[in-house]
C-alpha cells in the first residue's frame, strides 16, 4: 500500500505530497492542472521509461519519492534486501519501503530502492508485485488474446498456476532437448569431420608421445652434453687440486694433513689449538669426500656423448615440430592432446546422443501433451466461472442486458503458455453474436469490461494497489455512480487509486485529493490538496456543473455525496 508520493518539478507540478492510505483515493482536478502526471509520477517510480521532457519548464530535474508499507517477510522485503536497500520497521508484521527516482535535462534518470542506489529495473520488479495500472491505453491492451488470457490466468488462481508450472517445466526440457538434437542432426557432418582431423592431430602427437616436463629435461641434457669436454677437464683439475692421484705434486688434502699435524704436536700447550686442528681434520676429510664424488662423476661421464647429443637433438626437433604445429608451448601440444581426446570421445558419442535425445523428446512431447490439455481443461472451467462473474458485474455497471464470453480454443502450436487461444466477447444483448471486444465494445465499455474483470479477479488474486486513469472515459450518468460503487467494493481489499473527472465516481472515495493550478500568464503551477467537508462539496460541484459556488451544484453534491456514504461501505 501506498502511504505518500512526493513530487517535484514534473510536468506543471511544481511541488506537491500526495497522502494516499488505505481504501479509495479519487483524484480530480481542472483541465491541464496535471492530474495525469500524478500517474506518470507513479510510473517512474515502478520502473517506467524516463523522459526528460517530463521536467517541468526552467528546472534542471524532476523527481518522484513514494512510501509504501509492505508485510516486513515477503518478496518485496527480500528483493529490496538482496538490491542492498533496506526496509524501517513499521508495526509488528509490516515495514516501510522508499522508493525514488529523479530524471535530469540531460536524460540521465537515478532510481533508489529502501535508501540506496540501484538499477531502474528492481523499481520494474518490485512494481510488478505491488501495483496494478490501468488507463486508457490497458483499453487497447485489453484488446489483445495475450493479455485476455493473462487476465483468465489470474483468476484462475492456484490450480492454474500449478498447472502452468509444471507445463512450462516440461516444456522448456523438451525444447531445450529438441533444440540440441537438432543441432547435432544438423552439424553432423561437420562434426564427423572435425573428429576426423581430430584423430590425425591425436595420432601424430601420439607417435611422438611428449611426456610432462620432457621438454626442460632435454633441454638441460643438450647442454651438458654439448660441453661434456670442458666439464671433464673442469672436475679433473679440481679433483687433482685437491687429491693428486696421477701426479707427484702437493694437493690440498696432503696439506691439510700437514697443517693438522702440526696443531696436533702443540695442541697441549693451548687448547684452543687443539679446536682449530679437530676443525682441519673435517674440512680434509670433507674434501676426501669431494674428492670421492669427482671421481664418481667422472666415471659417470658417457664416454660415447657425442652419439647421445645427436638422438637428444633429435628429440628436441621432434617436440619442436609439435610445438610449431600445436604451440606455441610445450605444455600447450600436451592441452591439444588431452582436449583432443575429450572432445573425439564427445563427438563420437554424437549417434548415442541422438538416439538418447530422440528417447527423450518423444516422452516429453507426450507428456507437454498430457500437461497442455490439463491447462487447457483448468482455463475452460476458470472461463466459465469468470464470464458468468464478469457478466453480473456488467448489469450493476449499467450494462444489463450485455454477458461476457470467453472462448478458449486450442491449436496444434505449443508456446510457453501452452496451445490455448482465449477471447473475450461481448454478448450487447440476448440472441446477438457476442464480438470481439476489439470490435464489439466502446471505449466507455471497455472501461467498464475492465472494471468488472478487475473486481471479480480481486477475490482470486488480490493485488496491493490499482491505479485507474480515467477509467471512466466516456461513461456517465447512473453507470458512472456504478463506476464509484465498484472502485469503492474494489477498496475493500486493495488500495484505490483513480484519477477521474466525474463527481459520480469520486463521491465514493474515503480521500479525495485535487490538483490546483495556478497561472501567472506564462508558467502554471499545480500543488495537490487533500479536501474535506466544503472543500470537498465545492470540488464535487464543480465536477458537475462546472461552477464551484453554484446553489444547485452545490446542493447536487451534497445529495451526491450523501448517495454515497449510505450505498457503501467506507474503509476509514
Amino acid at each position: 500500500m501506498i502511504e505518500e508520493i512526493g513530487i517535484r518539478d514534473l510536468g506543471v507540478i511544481a511541488e506537491a505530497s500526495l497522502p494516499l492510505g488505505r481504501g479509495f483515493t479519487a483524484i480530480t482536478g481542472e483541465t491541464g492542472a496535471g492530474k495525469t502526471m500524478v500517474v506518470t509520477a507513479l510510473g517512474l517510480l515502478l520502473g517506467g521509461r524516463a523522459d526528460s521532457g517530463v521536467i517541468r519548464q526552467g528546472s534542471g530535474q524532476a523527481s518522484v519519492d513514494g512510501r509504501w508499507v509492505i508485510p516486513a517477510d515477503g518478496a518485496v522485503a527480500d528483493r529490496v534486501v538482496e538490491a542492498g536497500g533496506g526496509v524501517d520497521p513499521f508495526g509488528e508484521s509490516q515495514a516501510e519501503l522508499t522508493l525514488g527516482r529523479s530524471i535530469s535535462a540531460e536524460g540521465r534518470s537515478r532510481a533508489q530502492v529502501g535508501g540506496r542506489s540501484a538499477p531502474v529495473g528492481v523499481l520494474a520488479e518490485l512494481g510488478e508485485q505491488l501495483v496494478v495500472v490501468h488507463g486508457q491505453s490497458d483499453q487497447v491492451r485489453l484488446r489483445s488474446q495475450s493479455a485476455q488470457r493473462d487476465a483468465l490466468d489470474r483468476f484462475a488462481g492456484a490450480e492454474l498456476t500449478t498447472a502452468l508450472n509444471d507445463y512450462r517445466t516440461v516444456y522448456s526440457r523438451y525444447l531445450e532437448n529438441v533444440t540440441e538434437r537438432d543441432r547435432l542432426v544438423r552439424e553432423r557432418d561437420a562434426r564427423s569431420a572435425e573428429a576426423a582431423e581430430l584423430r590425425e592431430i591425436i595420432a601424430e602427437i601420439e607417435a611422438v608421445a611428449p611426456q610432462p616436463g620432457e621438454d626442460e629435461e632435454l633441454a638441460v641434457r643438450a647442454e651438458k652434453l654439448t660441453n661434456l669436454e670442458d666439464l671433464r677437464i673442469a672436475a679433473a683439475s679440481a679433483r687433482e687440486a685437491i687429491s693428486a692421484e696421477e701426479s707427484d705434486g702437493p694437493d690440498v688434502v696432503v696439506l691439510l694433513d700437514s697443517a693438522r699435524r702440526q696443531l696436533e704436536r702443540v695442541a697441549s700447550y693451548d687448547a684452543e689449538l687443539g679446536t682449530l686442528s679437530e676443525q682441519v681434520a673435517n674440512a680434509s676429510y670433507l674434501l676426501s669426500e669431494i674428492a670421492l664424488e669427482l671421481s664418481s662423476y667422472l666415471a659417470g661421464l658417457d664416454a660415447d656423448g657425442a652419439r647421445e647429443l645427436e638422438i637428444v637433438q633429435d628429440r628436441r626437433n621432434e617436440l619442436s615440430i609439435l610445438m610449431r604445429k600445436y604451440g606455441p608451448g610445450f605444455d600447450d601440444v600436451l592441452a591439444v592432446f588431452e582436449n583432443g581426446n575429450a572432445r573425439l570421445l564427445e563427438l563420437d558419442s554424437d549417434t548415442d546422443r541422438i538416439e538418447e535425445l530422440d528417447a527423450v523428446v518423444e516422452a516429453d512431447a507426450a507428456l507437454v501433451d498430457t500437461l497442455a490439455t490439463r491447462l487447457s481443461e483448468v482455463r475452460r472451467s476458470a472461463a466459465e466461472r469468470l464470464a458468468s462473474a464478469v457478466s453480473d458485474e456488467l448489469s450493476a455497471l449499467a450494462m444489463p442486458d450485455a454477458t461476457l464470453v470467453i472462448e478458449v480454443s486450442t491449436n496444434d502450436e505449443l508456446t510457453f503458455s501452452g496451445r490455448d487461444n482465449v477471447q473475450f466477447l461481448l454478448r450487447p444483448h440476448a440472441g446477438a453474436e457476442p464480438r470481439a471486444l476489439a470490435k464489439g465494445a466502446s471505449g466507455g465499455e471497455l472501461s467498464r469490461v475492465m472494471l468488472a474483470i478487475e473486481v471479480v479477479i480481486a477475490g482470486t488474486d488480490p493485488v496491493p494497489t490499482f491505479v485507474f486513469d480515467e477509467v471512466d472515459a466516456g461513461v456517465g450518468g447512473a453507470a458512472a455512480i456504478e463506476i464509484g460503487r465498484r472502485l469503492a467494493r474494489l477498496a475493500e481489499t486493495a488500495q484505490v487509486i483513480a484519477v477521474t473527472h466525474l463527481a459520480q465516481v469520486a463521491a465514493f472515495a474515503n480521500n479525495h485529493l485535487a490538483v490546483v493550478k495556478d497561472s501567472d500568464g506564462t508558467v502554471t503551477a499545480s500543488s495537490v490538496r487533500q479536501l474535506t467537508g466544503d472543500e470537498r462539496t465545492a470540488e464535487m460541484a464543480r465536477l458537475l456543473s462546472g461552477l464551484a459556488d453554484s446553489e444547485s451544484g452545490l446542493a447536487h453534491a451534497e445529495e451526491l455525496l450523501t448517495l454515497a456514504r449510505s450505498a457503501t461501505h467506507m474503509v476509514g
